[in-house]
């Protein structure tokens, strides 16, 4: 299951190391611990000619082609190499690309898995502290990034990956076919959605457009599930804490809920061959009027629909959202990690957000972008700040393990081909993460 996917075809991982390999700076790994919290490091951009690599996918970079030539305009002796491959290929091969004698500088983590317990990515918490970080963003945007002593456990310890900008899973719905329904406002809790994928049935629509093939039915489960035990519960899981566990009554009504839905033909019989993109270009020909994605989608669900596309928090008591940053770590094989920390740096800057926010990601503060009334960007910065007052965002189940994607992604499919219940469906999920997490 991918937080973002992409229709086309880039770089294959391996293509990716050959493209660095010509020019990285590469080095040696010495094998020693990160560096201490509390080390001294200089800020800014170093003197003389600086090259730096850097990898991510191509939904996620897509800012990079406006934000790295304004950075490089401020600093015109740096000189950033990018290069972009596909989300699969990427997660692959990234530990791969790390540990090699080309590895690139500057890295896209989509999650921490193996990365920190492998010293494969630079403590960043001497530059947060630098640069003033911890003050610049929100403590739960951050955490996301904290890692324990035992290389696993997140939201707490060492800073590992710097944001520049974040995402957002909520509802997207079609204005036109709720308004011709006769629903006057998008639903407020899972009793009212539930109401209109009932009334959207009756009427003749696909009430949910859902795409399986890569595991996202585990969006509505997760966002129901934290909807119902809360957020600041939830989070433990995801985070990995000690004793926390998968078998909660909010994951047992969003596992039941998926499986009921599907009884009831709410959604597509063939959900499972659907991968994500496949779901958003079937969203944007009219065929559904709820969808469950994230804000990385907004511009082409935007684009399509114009006036139509709504979005709103997943309805629940509180504004909760599956999410997290757009991060990038620096290799422990940089020789120019100064450089890297400043760009890192200027992602937080306005230049960045504005780029970042243009491809459908959000900034940490808001104030610093601005959208017409009634655009789904106006709407995803309404849903951002709202879900943000309500201290309501956690991230992906996927990221919980090194593992867990593989995991969702099998589980499910046979949830929805009816293969397995929602108590097996949550064992299964739980075994994964106990392996991890005791």
């Amino acid at each position: 299951m991918k937080s973002m996917t992409s229709a086309k075809s880039a770089l294959s991982a391996a293509a990716v190391l050959l493209a660095l390999g010509a020019c990285a700076p590469g080095s040696s790994s010495d094998g020693e611990p990160a560096a201490d919290a509390n080390a001294a490091v200089q800020t800014g951009v170093p003197a003389g000619q600086v090259e730096l690599n850097l990898i991510a996918t191509p939904e996620s970079g897509a800012a990079m082609k406006d934000i790295i030539p304004a950075f490089q305009g401020m600093h015109p002796n740096v000189k950033i190499n990018y290069v972009d491959t596909t989300y699969d290929d990427y997660n692959k091969s990234l530990n791969l690309a790390l540990s090699s004698d080309t590895s690139p500088d500057i890295v896209l983590l989509n999650a921490v898995g193996t990365t920190v317990k492998d010293q494969l990515i630079l403590n960043l918490q001497p530059y947060a502290k630098a640069y003033g970080w911890e003050s610049a963003y929100p403590a739960g945007q951050l955490n996301q990034w904290r890692v324990a002593k035992d290389g696993t456990t997140l939201g707490s310890g060492n800073l590992y990956a710097a944001p520049a900008s974040f995402s957002q899973v909520g509802l997207y719905y079609n204005k036109a076919k709720l308004k011709k329904l006769g629903i006057d406002t998008a639903p407020a809790t899972l009793e009212d959605l539930e109401a209109a994928l009932a009334k959207a049935k009756a009427g003749g629509e696909t009430p949910l457009q859902l795409g399986n093939k890569e595991g996202h039915a585990s969006f509505p489960i997760q966002l129901i599930g934290q909807s119902t035990d809360g957020p600041a519960a939830y989070a433990k899981w995801v985070f990995g804490e000690g004793g926390a566990t998968f078998d909660t009554a909010g994951n047992a009504k969003g596992a039941q809920s998926i499986t009921d839905w599907g009884t009831k033909g709410y959604y597509s019989k063939d959900a499972n061959g659907i991968d994500l993109q496949g779901a958003v270009d079937k969203f944007t020909k009219g065929d559904g009027v709820f969808f469950v994605d994230g804000s990385w989608d907004s511009k082409k669900i935007g684009d399509a629909l114009k006036g139509d596309a709504g979005f709103v928090p997943f309805p629940g008591p509180k504004a909760t959202a599956i999410g997290t940053s757009v991060a990038y770590g620096i290799s422990r094989k940089s020789k120019n990690a100064q450089a890297a920390a400043a760009f890192l740096d200027f992602l937080r800057g306005p230049e960045a957000a504005k780029a970042s926010f243009a491809q459908g990601f959000l900034p940490s503060d808001t104030s610093t972008v601005t959208a017409e009334p009634g655009t789904i960007s106006a709407e995803l910065i309404a849903a951002w700040n709202k879900v943000n007052a309500d201290d309501g965002l956690i991230g992906f189940n996927n990221n919980a393990t090194a593992t867990m994607n593989d995991t969702l992604v099998a589980e499910t499919q046979k949830l929805i081909a009816g293969k397995v219940d929602a108590a097996t469906f949550i064992r299964a999920v739980q075994s994964d993460w106990a392996k991890t997490h005791g």
